[in-house]
């Protein structure tokens, strides 16, 4: 995929890109390939399939009525910066917090901020079941993508949530199957609406499931709980 495919195939959905968003992009997908000689950052190697696989695809999860000015994002286990690097360079009057438990990828994430000049993001280094209670119920928008099935990320996310804002769950093939296993943990956590969004990559690169959970009401204070216990009985 190109940057001219891409950002046609978005219009077509709503989302309009700038020129300097598709030029920070680029620098983002050139630090990319660098860092990822040196590190093993992604599978996703070439110029064509990170704008597919990772741009394309952060983008199809968007919604930019969410990531609005003064709205406070997090995305879990950010990985190399999918999606929040990729929403901090499309959207960037919200303002974004980066959490990742691998260190190369903290400083992967710092770097490309700081070379692109993302003011609007924080990154973390640590894992969200550990976070202090300062940050429960503090965040607009939570996301994570390729972290856990959805009975255990809900747990992770929603206590971070604050009350009527969007976890913001990218998933597969399997998202409707998830979903369904994790009827018991939205009721649980708070969870007022469900909605879905069915997507696929061009040239059958893959069934595209992202789910969108608003919070009601507030999460009891005991979640999350820690992740061994959550692994062991999930919600």
């Amino acid at each position: 995929m190109t940057y001219e495919e891409m950002d046609a195939l978005l219009k077509e959905k709503g989302i309009l890109l700038t020129e300097e968003c598709l030029q920070k992009l680029d620098e983002y997908l050139h630090l990319l390939i660098e860092w990822n000689e040196r590190f093993n950052l992604t599978s996703i190697k070439t110029e064509g399939e990170i704008i597919e696989k990772h741009f394309y695809d952060c983008l199809l999860a968007s919604d930019p009525s969410l990531l609005k000015e003064g709205k406070k994002v997090a995305d879990l286990g950010s990985g190399a910066g999918f999606p929040g690097l990729v929403w901090a360079i499309c959207f960037p009057k919200a303002s974004y917090t980066l959490i990742e438990a691998t260190k190369k990828k903290c400083t992967f994430l710092e770097e490309v901020a700081r070379v692109l000049g993302l003011t609007n993001v924080t990154v973390l280094n640590g894992r969200v079941e550990e976070l202090p209670s300062t940050y429960k119920e503090s965040f607009d928008v939570v996301t994570a993508r390729a972290v856990a099935e959805l009975p255990i990320l809900a747990e992770l996310a929603l206590p971070f949530l604050k009350v009527n804002g969007t976890f913001v769950a990218m998933k597969g093939a399997h998202g409707e199957h998830e979903l369904k296993n994790a009827e018991h943990a939205c009721k649980v956590l708070g969870v007022s609406k469900i909605s879905i969004s069915l997507s696929f990559l061009p040239n059958d690169e893959g069934e595209r499931c992202n789910i969108y959970l608003l919070k009601g009401k507030k999460t009891d204070k005991r979640y999350p709980r820690k992740y061994s216990d959550i692994l062991k009985k999930p919600l």
